[in-house]
């Protein structure tokens, strides 16, 4: 090794470096989510003070967990290589089947049990969407998107359209049962709800699925090439089943805690909100091709979405400019990571 570098050594050096960053953003995307929602965070702080108050930032962790919990089911679909539009129709009804029963025939049922019914609700709601994308060999996003309307015609056909107002008293407490609570400097309480734990637990439970299982490296296989995995010999049948399945049962969790946080069941609730979904996971780094992606990643990309639907108004951007933003930031995200593919 000699003590002085030429020309070429150091431009080779320099050249090594930069592949040595792209080659981290490649491996690490949510790093470039996690910049830019630090971004945002310190420029909305600048123009309004306000966004760093304890109340600001609780209403950014309540209104995280529901789209969290759906994100992280699409996140787990599109690893596999398929999308999903169906989770706000398994969520709305799930939610509104499961209150309305308990509230005409079992309003003392402990909410484990209502918890627990939400969550086998959306895992056959979703299973069944499994069972016709495997069986059929139809594309998953046409399949869900039949399953969507589907599931709302059956909640407004046969289960119900009338608001629920009075929710049985379980509910109610699951909803507002504190984790922190505290008065601010109007006078006004500001709580943190119990159930935002929630989201880290499903994340938990969802990266050692992914990270930790046979299950997990079949879901990215698939997301891979589904004739590879086959032919590594995992059983695409269980694969399809179990992932929606999975993704079905977080939407019905998701519908319960919207209930119970909204003190109310409207069964028109949650259209709509697919776009944000689908926008935080692909802002997450993960590619709607498959394979790729991470839990944390994912998390990030619901805080920012989040951030970006909450701050709008802070900074005097009328709310109505809200999915332009959106959109605007999913096809910055999907031209860098273009980008950054074939630079790779």
């Amino acid at each position: 090794m000699t003590l002085f570098s030429t020309g070429k050594a150091r431009t080779a050096e320099r050249d090594g470096d930069r592949l040595g960053f792209a080659g981290f953003v490649h491996k690490y995307p949510e790093t470039v989510t996690a910049a830019l929602l630090v971004v945002i965070c310190v420029v909305v702080a600048i123009l309004n003070p306000d966004f760093l108050q304890p109340s600001s930032l609780i209403d950014i962790g309540r209104a995280s967990v529901v789209t969290g919990l759906f994100a992280l089911g699409v996140f787990v679909i599109l690893a596999a290589g398929g999308i999903d539009v169906s989770f706000t129709a398994i969520a709305a009804l799930t939610m509104y089947s499961i209150t309305l029963l308990t509230t005409s025939y079992a309003p003392g049922l402990p909410m484990v049990l209502v918890l627990a019914m939400a969550v086998g609700g959306g895992v056959l709601l979703g299973m069944f969407n499994g069972f016709l994308v495997y069986n059929f060999g139809v594309p998953a996003m046409i399949v869900t998107i039949g399953t969507q309307y589907l599931f709302r015609g059956i909640l407004l056909a046969f289960v119900g359209t009338v608001w629920i107002m009075a929710l049985p008293e379980q509910m109610l407490t699951f909803g507002r049962a504190p984790m922190v609570q505290f008065t601010n400097s109007n006078g006004a309480v500001v709580t943190l709800p119990l159930y935002v734990l929630v989201l880290p637990a499903a994340a938990v439970l969802t990266w050692w699925i992914l990270n930790r299982t046979l299950m997990g490296r079949a879901i990215f296989a698939m997301g891979g090439s589904a004739r590879v995995a086959e032919r590594l010999g995992y059983n695409l049948r269980t694969v399809h089943l179990f992932l929606f399945g999975f993704a079905g049962a977080l939407a019905g969790l998701a519908g319960i805690i919207h209930v119970s946080s909204n003190r109310l069941a409207n069964p028109f609730d949650l259209v709509g909100t697919e776009i944000n979904v689908i926008a935080a996971v692909v802002l997450g780094g993960a590619r709607i091709t498959g394979g790729t992606g991470t839990v944390i990643g994912t998390l990030l990309g619901v805080l920012l979405v989040t951030v970006i639907n909450n701050v709008l108004v802070m900074v005097g951007i009328p709310s109505t400019w809200q999915r332009f933003v959106v959109g605007t930031f999913i096809l910055l995200a999907a031209a860098f990571f273009v980008v950054r593919q074939r630079r790779n």
